[in-house]
Order: C-alpha cells, then sequence, then structure tokens
C-alpha cells in the first residue's frame, strides 16, 4: 500500500505558487485615491517641518548633538558587530540585488515586466530627489561636524537626509505596494517601517547621522511609494513598448533561427534511436508462418550445399543435457570430404 510523502513547508510553499495563475486576469494597480493625497500632504508637510526645524537650528538639533555626545557605539559595544551586519539592509546595491531577483521571478511568473519596472521607477525617483536634497542642503554628519551646536547647513556634506533609511522605505515598501492581497500588503508594510526605521536608528547609534537626517530619509521613502501611482501610466507605456519591440524582433529574426531539417537522418547512437520500441507481436488468428525451409533436391545430393536451417537459440552450459564421458567427442569419419556434421544425407529420389 503506497503512503504519501512528508511534504516540508517549502514543498508546500511551492505547490501553492503551482496553483496560481500564470497571468492575472486583473492586476492590483494602486490610484491615487483622497486616502492616499491625505497621507501624500501630511508627509509632504511633515518633511518640511524637518527641514526648517534644522535650517533654524532649532530643538531637534539640540537633540541631534546630545545624541551625539552620548555616543551608543561606546554605550552598548557588545552589539556592535551585529549592527554593522544589519545596516547593510539599506544600501542600495545589496537590497536592489535581492529585491529585484525577487519581483524577476514574479515577473517571470505572472507574464508581465510591472514589478521590474514599478522597481526602477522607485529607485529612480529616490536617486533623484533624494540626491538633490543631500547636494542642495550640503550637511555634514556628526564625525565631520565643526561647531558644536550648529546645524552643519550648506558645508558641502551629502548625508541629510538619510540614505540608508530612504533606500530601506522605498526597496523593502515596494513589496507592500506590489502585494496582491491586502493581508499581504499590511504585513510587508510593517515589515518596511520596522526594518527602515531599525535601519535609520542604527546609522544613528554607529555615529554615521543625526536623528534629523533618519527623520527626513523615512519621510522621503513615504513620500516615493505614496506618489508612485502618478506613475503608472509611464510604466505601462514602457511596457508595452518593450513587448511591442520584442514582438517585433522576434517577427524579423525569429525565422532566420537554426531549425532541424524534416529529412535529417538520425544518428545510430541517437537517444530517439535507442529508445524506440519493438515492434508488438502480431494478435492475427491466422497461422504463423513455417520458419524452417524443407531442403530441396539438390540441396540434399553429395557434393550439394547444406540446407540452410533455422536458427534455434542457443543453450547455456547449465541448460544442456549431460552425456557420459565417452559421447564428449566424436569419431572421425573418413567418407566426410570437406563438410563438417557427419557422412552425407541420402537422396530423398534415386539419381
Amino acid at each position: 500500500m503506497g503512503t504519501e510523502p512528508n511534504l516540508t513547508r517549502l514543498d508546500r510553499l511551492f505547490a501553492r505558487l503551482d496553483r496560481e495563475q500564470q497571468r492575472p486576469e486583473q492586476l492590483h494597480v494602486p490610484r491615487m485615491s483622497r486616502h492616499r493625497i491625505a497621507l501624500f500632504g501630511a508627509t509632504l508637510a511633515f518633511y518640511a517641518t524637518i527641514v526648517v526645524a534644522v535650517i533654524t537650528t532649532s530643538w531637534l538639533v539640540r537633540l541631534d548633538w546630545q545624541l551625539m555626545f552620548f555616543r551608543p557605539y561606546q554605550q552598548w559595544p557588545e552589539i556592535h558587530p551585529y549592527l554593522d551586519y544589519y545596516v547593510v539592509l539599506g544600501q542600495r546595491g545589496p537590497t536592489a540585488v535581492m529585491v529585484a531577483a525577487w519581483l524577476g521571478w514574479r515577473s517571470w511568473r505572472q507574464h508581465t515586466l510591472r514589478p521590474l519596472l514599478a522597481l526602477g521607477a522607485s529607485l529612480l525617483l529616490l536617486n533623484v530627489t533624494v540626491g538633490a536634497a543631500k547636494i542642495g542642503m550640503g550637511r555634514l554628519g556628526p564625525h565631520y561636524a565643526t561647531e558644536i551646536g550648529a546645524n552643519e547647513m550648506w558645508q558641502g556634506g551629502d548625508i541629510f537626509p538619510s540614505g540608508h533609511t530612504a533606500n530601506a522605505v522605498v526597496t523593502w515598501g515596494i513589496l507592500a505596494y506590489l502585494a496582491a492581497t491586502p493581508r499581504a500588503r499590511r504585513h510587508l508594510s510593517t515589515l518596511s517601517a520596522v526594518v527602515s526605521l531599525g535601519v535609520g536608528l542604527t546609522t544613528v547609534y554607529l555615529g554615521t547621522h543625526w536623528l534629523s537626517d533618519v527623520l527626513l530619509g523615512w519621510a522621503a521613502g513615504v513620500l516615493i511609494l505614496l506618489a508612485l501611482p502618478w506613475f503608472e501610466p509611464m510604466i505601462n507605456w514602457a511596457e508595452a513598448r518593450i513587448l511591442a519591440t520584442r514582438d517585433l524582433l522576434w517577427a524579423r529574426w525569429g525565422d532566420r533561427l537554426p531549425m532541424p531539417r524534416p529529412g535529417a537522418a538520425t544518428p545510430a547512437g541517437s537517444a530517439s534511436a535507442q529508445a524506440a520500441p519493438p515492434a508488438p507481436p502480431s494478435t492475427s488468428s491466422a497461422p504463423a508462418e513455417r520458419l524452417v525451409v524443407e531442403p530441396s533436391a539438390q540441396q540434399l545430393r553429395p557434393g550439394g550445399n547444406r540446407p540452410h536451417l533455422a536458427q534455434r537459440p542457443h543453450a547455456g552450459r547449465a541448460e544442456r543435457p549431460s552425456q557420459p564421458p565417452s559421447a564428449t567427442r566424436r569419431p572421425p569419419h573418413s567418407g566426410d570430404r570437406g563438410q563438417r556434421g557427419g557422412p552425407s544425407p541420402r537422396p530423398v529420389a534415386g539419381g
């Protein structure tokens, strides 16, 4: 009696993925609703408030200096090696490769380029907006501060807002943006918020960013995710152009690909020739043909050729009948001239 194999959790996951639709009829595309517009406006106001608070050297700048003098990396040195690895979750290169691999698999699975194009659009917006803010405000980091209590603005730095924090928000948040179900979207949004805040606080612990840098980086990443629905028409246009170019190239060059000739001979050692099944035995009720041909009179004459007898299966040594020792060697025949196996056969007819 057969038993079902014990499936692991990974096997059940791939079995569930295999049951998904190859091409969803209606992909979930977020739209710029009133709720999203309200969140975008509130986040933009928070962004502007942080910038104004730093420019005016308010209480937020004093808090930045207090945390810098506190030196968290000296207060808890035992967690320093672990946070050095954790902060990699905010670096653009490694995180982009990991997320692009997953979204590439989804693109191949669903036969659509939208996941990869959405990731590319979000990273492009991140580089343009955050990079412009960094260069435009030019704030120096804690390790390069020149005057205690100053905001260190327009000094040629590039740490305001925090790129690690903004990149963590966008790179991991794009998974929530592209989620297919509301439950997955909630879970991935929570995961993105925890990872991005953790990465930002890790940079404060290591002393590479002010606290205000982290807050502004978090707001910058959220603004990009909230603004993505405005770029959905551009993403759809890019996908249509890429697929149309692919079809055009296939129509132009597809017929020039080498194809096997219909009359080509199959090599003797090929797998197809070896795997050819033998012809099935005949099941007709007609009597089988005789395989043994009766010898003719000319073949039975002395000196004539020996008749052709049907080949019998060769018996092994264990299958041969036992013979006495005296019968193992045949006596020589003097009348046998050039013929093996005994005297000439007697002819059937006279002559």
